[in-house]
């Protein structure tokens, strides 16, 4: 829960009661926002939009009044890094909702903005070798040190130990740990606990984390050990990891047969886009792909069992044991009582730097296993996995020269699937009328030989940048637009999208760059004329 207060903002009271609707907007139940998360970072881009807005001469009032003379200045004021590319995203995602935004903006705001490369490459694979080592000799030192505690539990609680023992204080408050969450304490007037009761520190062996709740509990490093070494089996990704529901072993993993767990993943994605997916997942030995399932599980047991007594709905696998329940956690991080929930934001910092690295080893574990050595996309689509993972990824580059041609198909792919018309107001002299927009240099084609005539189909218009779409052109476009994606009903997945897949890319490309108001406004301009062109060019009865 979060309050924001847009009066706060230097902004115009316009403007400030145009953002205010656009936010709660995106709040809204399927406004695209699932997360705190979400809305608190894209707040964080507004204040600073607002200060830049508010240091120009003539500071716009209202969103119509942003021009494009601004859009770039707040373009190039961006850094030239991941988060500035972030930045500019984001604030033009949020304004493009406003029909009120000026067209020009929004043909400035459709603008490529370059990919800033990042250097970041895969573990080689003795550096993997080395931090799987790690992360298993931290994890099952915790799983051993739980196991072997548990065991007392349970010979305690079956009357197995001999009463006044130092085992059997121990087993006592093992007791008290996996019900409370912590060994017996003194507790003041104040209700604050002041240690731990003397006659179980001695059996204890004193009353720091390791002598007592660490005996039933993963800490925070080593949660993150567990979350490593879930990267690196399956390739997933650290916020999956973090959210990752406990896994439920099939019903057909009977008794004694191999457990087969059932995993869902979950990924979100840019605006209300998310990944689902689910996997199977058996232990059978040792060495298999289960065996770390079945090994989380057994340590956070306790944890399990406190968060679903004191928070029933809460369904998460990676949970540990803090001292200080409320220092050092963020407002978007789940605690329940003294259970972390998740990934602690600094804890796979310091852990990588525990390790030799220079800071967390996340993302470079998860591109190392998805690239090197999987060679598929984990919970991405194969364009982001070509990308963004494979073409800059220097092992990649070295053993997979066909990975890497395959990439630069999928990038000429997506131009191909990019409207390169040029948007105007109104068609210039010498400009030819076409069935879908207007030609600026009929004999200067990129699609056919220069100087012989334009022969391309009217459909490669909108890829041409001799074209020109003007708004007596958006009714048609509008409906070819129907058309093409009613051709989806009757054609084969695979005609269509070799067929009239990119058209109706570039379409889909058009339809953004013109906002909803002006295409749904296109829409009920069709006339019959339009309605008969666009049918002869469906049909292919145009002579070209």
């Amino acid at each position: 829960m979060a309050d924001y207060d847009f009066s706060t903002l230097p902004l115009a009271p316009a403007m400030q009661r145009s953002w205010a609707a656009l936010f709660a907007a995106r709040c809204a139940p399927g406004g695209g926002w699932n997360s705190l998360s979400a809305s608190r970072s894209t707040w964080k881009e507004l204040r600073a939009f607002a200060r830049f807005l508010a240091a120009q001469d003539q500071p716009p009032t209202d969103v119509d009044e942003l021009t494009v003379a601004v859009w770039n200045a707040w373009r190039i004021s961006r850094p030239r890094s991941a988060s500035g590319r972030s930045q500019i995203f984001m604030i033009a995602g949020f304004l493009r909702p406003d029909s009120r935004l000026p067209q020009p903006v929004r043909e400035a705001m459709a603008k490529r903005v370059p990919r800033v490369e990042k250097a970041e490459t895969a573990f080689t694979p003795d550096e993997l070798r080395q931090l799987r080592l790690a992360a298993q000799r931290m994890f099952r030192s915790a799983c051993l040190r739980i196991r072997e505690n548990t065991e007392l539990l349970h010979r305690w609680l079956a009357g197995a130990v001999e009463p006044g023992t130092r085992q059997w204080l121990i087993g006592e408050a093992l007791d008290c740990l996996a019900r409370t969450g912590d060994v017996p304490q003194y507790v003041g007037s104040d209700g604050r606990r002041r240690g731990v009761v003397s006659r179980y520190v001695f059996a204890l062996g004193g009353e720091n984390a390791a002598a007592t709740w660490e005996r039933l509990f993963l800490n925070r490093m080593e949660a993150v050990a567990l979350a490593v070494l879930l990267v690196t089996d399956h390739g997933l990704n650290a916020t999956t990891v973090s959210e990752l529901p406990v896994p439920r072993a099939t019903p057909d993993s009977g008794e004694g047969a191999f457990p087969v767990y059932r995993i869902e993943l979950e990924k979100r994605r840019r605006g209300a886009d998310r990944h689902f997916e689910t996997r199977n997942i058996t232990d059978f030995g040792a060495d298999s792909p289960g065996r770390l399932i079945t090994q989380a599980l057994e340590a956070t047991a306790y944890a399990r069992a406190l968060v679903a007594e004191h928070a029933p709905g809460l369904d998460r696998l990676l949970l540990w044991r803090t001292n200080r329940p409320c220092q050092g956690k963020r407002d978007d991080e789940l605690r329940v009582g003294v259970i972390g929930v998740g990934l602690h934001h600094t804890a796979p910092y310091v852990w990588g730097q525990q390790v030799g690295l220079a800071g967390s080893p996340m993302r470079r574990l998860r591109k190392t296993v998805n690239v090197p050595h999987r060679r598929e996309p984990g919970q991405n689509t194969q364009d982001t996995h070509d990308s963004v993972y494979v073409l800059s990824e220097p092992q990649a580059q070295q053993a997979a020269a066909d990975v890497i041609a395959d990439g630069i198909t999928d990038a000429l792919d997506h131009a191909r699937r990019t409207l390169r018309a040029r948007l105007s107001d109104a068609a210039q002299p010498g400009d030819l009328e076409t069935v879908t927009a207007a030609c600026t240099d009929y004999h200067h084609s990129p699609f056919t030989g220069s100087g012989s005539g334009c022969r391309a189909s009217f459909l490669l218009c909108t890829a041409c940048p001799n074209a020109r779409v003007t708004p007596i052109h958006h009714p048609r476009l509008a409906h070819l637009h129907q058309g093409i994606e009613g051709l989806r009903t009757v054609l084969d997945p695979a005609v269509w999208s070799a067929d009239w897949g990119n058209a109706h890319a570039r379409l889909d490309d058009l339809q953004n760059r013109l906002g909803p108001h002006v295409w749904r406004e296109a829409l009920s301009r069709v006339t019959a004329a339009d309605r008969e062109a666009i049918e002869q060019l469906l049909n292919g009865h145009y002579d070209l």
